[in-house]
């Protein structure tokens, strides 16, 4: 797996545009320019994935219904909630052999009063992480900063991933 420098993004900015912003989900939907940096690796009827703008691992992709829903189950019918969890999977599974990961750690944060819009997160682990940078520790952007992947290599993972999304 390739290795990549880490920075500090403006937390203080990321928070503040999460709670008094638009919805960012809602713009990568709308193709809305105010969100660059999200390559979309998966779209269909009802559902997106994108990269993470600040990954905290190479390939941390978010998935997300389309249509603005705010809780992780409510609102959506059984077979609706379904077909985005096999959404989720496939997008995790072109995630875990495409990166060459040890794990694939699949989440949902957010809050009403930031990020509503309701998505999935899936962060690959690659393999030797110490037990101590594992689980949340993978996760967290205030500890453990954003991977600096330039622009041309996101593209191109984007574009793999979407390759091995497509045949899933």
């Amino acid at each position: 797996m390739r290795s990549f420098e880490r920075y500090a993004p403006d937390l203080d900015a990321y928070h503040g545009r999460a709670r008094t912003g638009p919805r960012f989900v809602c713009g990568i939907v709308a193709r809305d320019p105010g969100f660059p940096g999200h390559h979309v690796v998966y779209e269909g009827d009802g559902a997106i994935a994108f990269f993470n703008r600040w990954p905290t691992q190479y390939g941390y992709t978010l998935v997300a219904p389309k249509e603005h829903r705010e809780q992780v189950t409510g609102g959506f019918a059984v077979e609706e909630y379904l077909e985005l969890q096999r959404v989720v999977y496939r997008v995790a599974e072109a995630v875990r052999l495409e990166v060459g990961a040890e794990r694939v750690y699949v989440l949902s944060l957010g809050s009403s009063a930031g990020n509503a819009h309701v998505h999935w997160h899936v962060v690959p682990l690659p393999p030797g992480v110490p037990y101590e940078e594992q689980q949340l520790a993978a996760v967290m952007l205030q500890t453990a900063g954003a991977l600096d992947v330039p622009e041309e290599e996101r593209a191109a993972l984007a574009a793999r991933i979407r390759g091995r999304v497509g045949r899933g």
